[in-house]
């Protein structure tokens, strides 16, 4: 991404001198762009005369030409400058957007307008939150928001300009106007200039937020930087170029910087370590971009040989990357005149995707959660705009119209009455979003209004209306729901379907319990209920019956369930010995005292080495080898004790062995592709699955093919962590 050449707060200077600041451009911009972006500050010269803006009194003039050299700084082509300078244009003519399209066509009419759009979406979202963690989540949902509706990305860059000019401003207003813009922006904005990588903005607007917000803090913390400023200056560049001889001398081309420090980074992290200032070792920083990876640890090498290192200071993210992929070697120093130096030692390939790809995106930065395939959205998104330099000026609209056609195609954002922000799937309905907001009041829906307008409750919504429902005293669903597009997301439908089911839930355990007597009689078995429940998957056998009656559960399946074990009856040893086809090298099951036998796993419990084991003698099938607490063995034992005979493992080479897990989650989506993604980047073989979603919990078995019980060990640690599975069980 390119920053700024020049500190952003230079551009309300230029708003001092407009006609100045645009022969400025000519370097930049052609001369036909240069007359359209003459031609919109002229107008809007004439447009602002007079007039300021609505909570800082600012002049709008002036701040727009501070705005729109933000924007040049960013190297936004000349549509999005002259955009930012029109700004205000649709707000103050009762027909803006015609004469916008009129006067400098239907590209920056548009532009405008988007800018027009994030405006109406910050207005509109006043968080109603209860406590910290639900207007976290609010705020959060809100930049997804503002992200998604823009139909160009330039709208929102547009908006960030403009927001880091009135933060500068600010310091000319009363502390009651500055508190509530800075927090917006410390919420809001910063974190979205995080997000598309702008970065100068971004560190402009944390540390303008900050000192409104805190501002002893702010002046402590800008006052022990200034008093070192020129030492630390002077130690980076003796160490830099002390550095720079060293990595010459054996032969490593480098380039090499001083890290800027910015004011609301060092307290974050102040208070993040609980250290004081003079605890933190990266007020002085170097980054050294060389070529390669092997170059990085001898760098690594030259710098701890050059200074010593300071232990418990060093990282390798290299070896090691971070969850999000971020690689580079960190370490801390005792630098010239005994000062502690942070360095870090990247790739210029890393160093790129540490600025710009997932490493420095959004979760890395703010601890925040979402989903995966946002994350790559919007890492997706820096791509998209670090192309601009790359892409010629003419071109640059068709780039960032792919913003909208790639980023956030399955995700629409609607505001409650009170501008509550809900995020549903892109089709939802009134009713889907009735039952995102709480199940009684998606129960209890029968009519909605989309922005004042009644609307027939099948109307697929749109980002950024208001939807209100219409809602009886009591009552339910139609079952007409679930088959006559009423609904779209998951969550919907399986209320509606759990609030079907429950109605009609004693007729089900009546008809189950029918069909469940009449199988039991017709197997001739006397089932423990509350067993043979659980054996099904069932807490109580009424669960059962239910899902007998409801056909969740069939007849067949409980007859497999009733069924006895076959019976198991020894052989003599003799016959034993003439049908052993175990080899001669001692792999699989050593018998004690007995060479050569025939031997096979049980399948009750799937015995994996070095699972404790014990054989028992079958007839016509060898020993069997089951686990030592195996329940079946128990049982068979109980009457034939004699039959026990020890085993062990014997070597094992390039054998695999069967092995079921048994997983409990919370059914959702995409649950069993995110399962079986983890078994596949295992190279883990699954020969079977069985799945049950019930009451949205879902018990899924698989059948596995593994190596040992070390690797069956690390697989359910690592199906643990899917999100919404509860347990992981080996069966």
């Amino acid at each position: 991404m390119v920053a700024p050449t020049r500190p952003l707060a230079v551009s309300i200077a230029e708003a001092a001198d407009p006609q100045g600041w645009l022969a400025r451009l000519a370097d930049r911009y052609p001369a036909a762009d240069l007359q359209r972006i003459a031609a919109a500050m002229d107008w809007a010269r004439t447009l602002y005369a007079g007039r300021v803006l609505d909570r800082t009194d600012e002049p709008i003039f002036p701040h727009a030409v501070a705005a729109a050299s933000i924007v040049a700084d960013l190297r936004l082509n000349a549509d999005a400058v002259a955009a930012t300078l029109l700004y205000c244009a649709i707000d103050l003519l009762p027909d803006g957007h015609e004469q916008l399209q009129a006067r400098f066509g239907p590209a920056i009419a548009q532009l405008v307008e988007g800018v027009g759009r994030v405006r109406k979406i910050q207005a509109l979202a006043r968080l109603d939150a209860h406590d910290k963690e639900d207007a976290a989540a609010q705020i959060e949902v809100l930049r997804k928001m503002l992200l998604a509706m823009v139909e160009d990305i330039r709208a929102v860059l547009i908006k960030l300009a403009w927001r880091t000019q009135t933060m500068h401003y600010l310091a000319n207003c009363d502390d009651a106007v500055r508190r509530p813009i800075a927090r917006e922006t410390l919420d809001i904005f910063a974190p979205l200039a995080n997000r598309l990588g702008v970065w100068q903005i971004k560190w402009e607007l944390e540390d303008l937020a900050f000192r409104f917000l805190e501002p002893a803090t702010y002046k402590r913390v800008a006052k022990l930087l200034d008093e070192r400023r020129a030492d630390r200056e002077a130690f980076i560049g003796e160490a830099i170029e002390r550095l720079r001889q060293e990595l010459l001398r054996v032969g490593i081309k480098a380039d090499l910087m001083g890290r800027p420090k910015h004011i609301y980074s060092i307290w974050k992290k102040m208070q993040k370590k609980r250290l004081d200032f003079s605890e933190l070792y990266d007020i002085r920083a170097i980054r050294v971009l060389v070529d390669d990876v092997k170059d990085c640890y001898t760098a690594l090498g030259v710098v701890h040989n050059l200074w010593q290192p300071i232990p418990g200071e060093f990282d390798d993210y290299i070896s090691h990357p971070k969850g999000n992929f971020y690689r580079s070697l960190h370490t801390v120093v005792v630098g010239p005149h005994d000062k502690a130096l942070e360095v870090q030692i990247r790739t210029v390939e890393m160093h790129e995707h540490a600025e710009y790809g997932v490493a420095a995106h959004w979760r890395y930065k703010e601890g925040g959660d979402g989903d995966a395939r946002y994350q790559e959205k919007i890492a997706w998104l820096r791509q998209l705009l670090d192309w601009r330099e790359e892409v010629s000026h003419a071109h640059q609209p068709e780039v960032a119209a792919a913003f909208k056609a790639e980023l956030f195609d399955d995700t629409i954002y609607v505001l409650t009455p009170q501008g509550r922000v809900i995020s549903l799937p892109k089709g939802s309905t009134p009713v889907d979003f009735a039952y995102h907001v709480h199940t009684d009041l998606g129960h209890r829906c029968r009519g909605a209004k989309v922005d004042g307008h009644i609307v027939p409750l099948y109307t697929a919504l749109e980002n950024g209306q208001r939807v209100e429902i219409l809602a009886a005293k009591e009552g339910g669903p139609s079952i007409d729901w679930l088959h006559q597009g009423y609904l779209k997301s998951h969550r919907a439908i399986t209320k509606v379907r759990h609030w079907l089911r429950q109605q009609n839930l004693d007729i089900a355990i009546e008809a189950g319990r029918t069909l469940f007597d009449k199988e039991v009689a017709r197997s001739g078995a006397h089932p423990q209920l509350d067993e043979l429940a659980e054996k099904l998957g069932f807490k109580r056998i009424e669960e059962l019956y239910a899902a007998l009656g409801q056909n969740d559960l069939t007849t067949r399946d409980l007859a497999q369930a009733l069924a006895p074990p076959p019976p198991e009856t020894p052989i003599e040893p003799d016959d034993l010995i003439r049908r052993s086809r175990a080899d001669t090298h001692g792999e699989g099951i050593l018998i004690e005292g007995v060479d050569k036998l025939m031997t096979l796993l049980a399948k009750c419990c799937k015995p994996v080495p070095p699972d404790p084991v014990i054989g028992f003698v079958t007839k016509g099938r060898g020993i069997s080898i089951h686990r030592s607490d195996c329940p079946s063995l128990k049982r068979l034992s109980a009457n034939a004790p004699e039959r026990l005979i020890a085993a062990q493992w014997g070597k094992q080479l390039g054998h695999v062995f069967s092995a079921d897990i048994e997983v409990e989650a919370h059914d959702r989506p995409s649950l069993l592709r995110d399962i079986s993604d983890v078994l596949a980047r295992d190279r883990i073989n699954v020969t079977a699955v069985n799945t049950q979603s019930r009451d949205q919990r879902a018990r899924m078995r698989f059948t596995l093919e593994i190596r040992d019980a070390d690797s069956l060990r690390r697989i359910i640690d690592q199906v643990r962590n899917v999100s919404g599975v509860v347990e992981v069980v080996r069966r």
